[in-house]
């Protein structure tokens, strides 16, 4: 994809990390290796408060990177306290400076290789947001029923109140022309982020199509930190911005 004058456009990535220390950077190295023709990577790290060594990597990692000049250019930003994914998101938004954005877990459950898959409907000018589906063609093997039954149903309520035929509202993989993003003001700071944001682009009336994209689920054990009390807030959060 390129810009109005011939450049190759900038994509941003943006990384929320919490507590992530065994994780972000086998990740970083994911996203990294991603080749993506026509873009530019810049990658966004966003710790949000981490309390278990993954603060202290990324402030090594930030010295490793100082003054280098590589193929991807990099940000990292730090919150004092754990605000939440959403808090971490916004933040890694007004930090952004690509043409093209999308979210990255730091976690291992989606595959950066996805990356062309998404931005190909934004480069032939199909869409202006790519929502990437891990139920476009049915259950995976690598989702724990229950998780996979709250989040159909999650995205069956955002679905009766926004008017979209999404397959799956709480996927991390989003992809936005920058231009969406300013429109929006977002202000949930947890995962009321997933509703939140696609509320308010449906909203707007922008062309948004799904993809299906892979992915291997984790337990709490291994670190997942979503659960129940973010599908009651969820909920919550698909009435407040039908309503509001």
């Amino acid at each position: 994809m390129q810009g109005k004058t011939g450049k190759t456009t900038l994509l941003s990535i943006i990384i929320p990390v919490y507590n992530e220390r065994d994780t972000w950077r086998e990740l970083l190295g994911r996203v990294t290796s991603v080749a993506i023709c026509g873009f530019d990577k810049q990658i966004v790290l966003v710790d949000d408060g981490s309390s278990d060594g993954t603060r202290e990597q990324l402030k090594s990692f930030e010295q490793e990177i100082s003054g280098e000049r590589g193929e991807n250019c990099y940000k990292v930003v730090y919150h004092d306290v754990n605000r939440g994914k959403g808090a971490a998101l916004r933040t890694g938004f007004a930090a952004a400076d690509g043409d093209v954005v999308i979210i990255q877990d730091a976690d291992l459950e989606y595959d950066p290789n996805d990356y062309p898959r998404l931005l190909e409907e934004i480069t032939s000018d199909r869409a202006e947001v790519v929502y990437g589906s891990r139920f476009y063609n049915g259950r995976p093997d690598t989702i724990y029923p229950a998780n996979y039954l709250a989040n159909r149903f999650l995205t069956f309520l955002s679905n009766l109140t926004t008017g979209l035929k999404l397959t799956d509202m709480e996927t991390c993989y989003k992809a936005f022309r920058r231009e969406v993003l300013q429109q929006v003001k977002l202000e949930q700071d947890r995962f009321g982020f997933e509703p939140e944001i696609t509320a308010k682009v449906a909203r707007l009336k922008v062309r948004l199509v799904e993809v299906p994209i892979r992915y291997v689920g984790r337990t709490h054990d291994q670190g997942k930190k979503i659960g129940w009390r973010d599908g009651l807030k969820a909920m919550w959060c698909i009435v407040k911005y039908a309503l509001s």
